[in-house]
This record gives C-alpha cells, structure tokens and sequence, in this order.
C-alpha cells in the first residue's frame, strides 16, 4: 500500500469529501489517501478525516468504480431516480448489499459498515475494518493446523453471517427495487444455469465422459439451489480468498458487487471445493472438509434444526459441490477464453488445469468417504480423464 496524490485518484477523495459535506451539512477535508489496490476499474482508497464535525470515524474506506463494467456477462441499465445517469448493475448491487449488511446488528455484520454512497458518482465510503491480514496468506502457512483453523473460522463466520440473515430475503429485494435492479438477474446463477445446459456435452467431447441420468437428476437438483431452497439466506457472492480478511474482530468478508439471497450450503460447498470462481488450489481433505462443515452447521443448525441429521446436510452440501464443480469445468475446461478472462488468480492460483482437476478430487473424495457413490464414481472417472489429459 502507497501514498498517492495523482489524478485521477485525487478526484475520488474530492468526490468523497462533496458526499460527506453533503451528508453531514458542513465542511469534510479528507487527507492521506493510501491506495488499498483495487481492479481496472475501481480505486479503493483509504483516507485519513482531517476535519472530523460530526464524530466520523479517523479512517474510512472510499471506493469508486470510474468506468461501467467489462466483467463477461455483466449488464447496464439505466438509472432514472433523481436523474441520476446510467449506473453499473454491479455498483449498485454492492450499494444495496452494503445497506443491507449495516442494517444488522454490528456483531452480525459480515463486512463494513456503509456510511455514504452516491449512486451518480458511483462512490461509496465505508468504515475502515483496520490492520487486517489477507486470507489468502493465512492459507499460505506451512503448518497445516493453522491452516485447518482459518478455514473453519470462514466457515463459522459464513454461519454468523447465515443465521442473521435468515427471514430477511423481503427486506433485501425492497432495497434492490429502490435501487430499480431488482428485475436484473444473477449472474453467478446465470453462469451456473449455462454450466447445466453446457458441461455434459464438454465432459463428452474433451474428457470422453458420459454423464449418467442419475448424475444429471442431481445437477439440475443442485443447480435449483441459485434461485430456491429451503435454507436461503444472504450471501455477498464473491467469496474468494482475495475477498476476505482477518482482523482483530474476527473473519470478514469484501467485495458485495454480486450480493444477494441463495441457499446458504452453496457458500460452504463454495469453500469446501477450493473457491471455483479464481484459481485457487488449497488442500482440502475429507478430515479438513468436515470439520469446516461442522463449523458452520454449529452456527446455523439453531435456525435450521433439519441440518442437525447428517445424512440430510451431507447430501445438501454434496449438491452444492457437485454445482460448484460443474462451474468451474463450465469455466475453465474449454478453451474459451472469454470464460477463462473472467477468472482470477492470486497468490493462492495454480494452472488450471491442475485447479480443476484438484477441484474434482475433492468432490471425489467426499462424496466416496461419505458414501455417495454416484457422485464419487462420476467425479472419479472425469479426474482419471483429466489426469490423462495433461500426460
């Protein structure tokens, strides 16, 4: 992280102190911005509150996103209330994400707290969560045991975040119609519908793979669970390792962009088949799997007692795998490289092929020790084929 003085990152401070000016009816100097590293198209920046009248906090966190989106599959509309001009779908999904979020009580919030936005300057302050470490360094640690526990601290706090959320679904989508995007699909769930229609085929003709009936009746089963199920709650979406920190206040979670409500098992089968939206390759064994699943169940097994039966939340959790397996092969198997565009790497990243396949491991794995042989068989014939592949 650097100091920084030039344009155009000057003008999202000068933004930043016209919208709390705004706010609060009299001057805010906002001074020593830091860039906290954002994407092509978003600053984020954190700046010091040099004149302070109304008791803001002494950081806070600015980000604008300075042109629309160039994510593939990523939509405009037009924002007509109070004439405010064309807006990302993206921003404003965020904006509605994080009001949401700061409505909670502040134990239960999973991010920051939002404390201005400005839809036309597609800008929004945010409290300053502090020293933090990243997530992916924690994962980075030679000691597997330390490894083990950050995964399960995620897991217990996607948990906290599921259980203060649950029932609130109408209160989400009154936002997002304020903000005239509620008719604007998901595009994680658009994706995940493709990869439906899309992988049996791709599994034939790169991997020589047929997909039994018995498979596809568990993918479309799981594919419902983007717009249905009976254990939704909030999700911000993009739960990749670069989208989470540590701090003194426990696990939390950036990036809103993609907020929104789905079956709460779709974000711990997310983490349990190695974050299948980036390039992530983590060891994740059966032991390392269950406990993280035993981590989050403890935290939402009060709100939903169904999943204290194991067979029950295995087979769930099973699906959401299954889902998130067949994204990543939707993603990263063809050569299409507007698919592949979209998918990021870190420090955790690994070629993708190796990726996909370790991907496909996992779900082989749990699903053989949990004895689902269905899904262990499938999973095992498509990581025989891939390991052949690449030979």
């Amino acid at each position: 992280m650097t100091a920084i003085l030039a344009e155009p990152l000057s003008e999202v401070v000068a933004a930043a102190e016209k919208l709390l000016t705004r706010r609060t009816g009299a001057p805010v100097r906002l001074v020593d911005p830091v860039d906290l590293g954002g994407s092509g198209r978003t600053i984020v920046l954190r700046v010091r509150v040099a004149e302070n009248p109304f008791s803001l906090p002494r950081t806070l966190v600015v980000k604008q996103v300075r042109e629309t989106s160039k994510k593939p599959g990523a939509r405009r509309i037009d924002f007509d209330v109070r004439d405010h001009s064309t807006v990302d779908v993206a921003f404003l999904r965020e904006a509605v994400s994080y009001q949401f979020a700061t409505a909670l009580a502040t134990e239960s919030r999973p991010g920051a707290e939002l404390l201005a936005y400005d839809f036309e300057a597609r800008l929004l302050v945010l409290g300053d969560l502090g020293d933090s470490t990243p997530f992916a360094s924690l994962l980075k640690n030679a000691d597997p045991d330390t490894v083990t526990n950050s995964l399960m601290a995620m897991a217990q706090a996607l948990g906290r975040m599921h259980a203060a959320t649950v029932g609130r679904e109408e209160d989400f989508t009154a936002l997002l119609r304020r903000a005239e995007v509620a008719h604007c699909g998901d595009v994680v769930a658009e994706q995940a519908a493709a990869s439906l229609e899309t992988v049996p085929n791709l599994l034939v003709e790169h991997l020589g793979v047929d997909v039994a009936p018995e498979v596809l009746e568990i993918a479309t089963r799981a594919g419902k669970l983007f717009g249905g199920g009976r254990f939704r709650a909030f999700s911000p979406s993009d739960l990749c390792p670069d989208n989470i920190i540590v701090n003194d206040e426990g696990v939390r979670f950036l990036d809103y962009e993609w907020g929104g409500f789905r079956d709460a098992t779709l974000d711990l089968a997310y983490a349990l088949v190695s974050f299948p939206a980036c390039l992530c390759s983590i060891d994740l064994s059966y032991e390392r799997a269950r406990a993280m699943t035993e981590a989050w169940r403890a935290e939402v097994v009060g709100m939903w007692p169904a999943l204290a039966d194991d067979d029950f939340l295995t087979e769930r959790v099973l699906d959401a795998q299954l889902a998130w397996v067949w994204l990543s092969t939707y993603l990263f198997l063809p050569e299409d490289y507007s698919r592949i565009a979209a998918v990021r790497g870190h420090q955790l990243s690994a070629p993708r092929a190796d990726a996909l396949r370790a991907r496909w491991e996992s779900l082989a794995t749990f699903a053989e020790q949990s004895g689902h042989d269905v899904i262990a068989e499938h999973a095992s014939l498509v990581v025989a084929r891939l390991r052949e592949r690449i030979q």
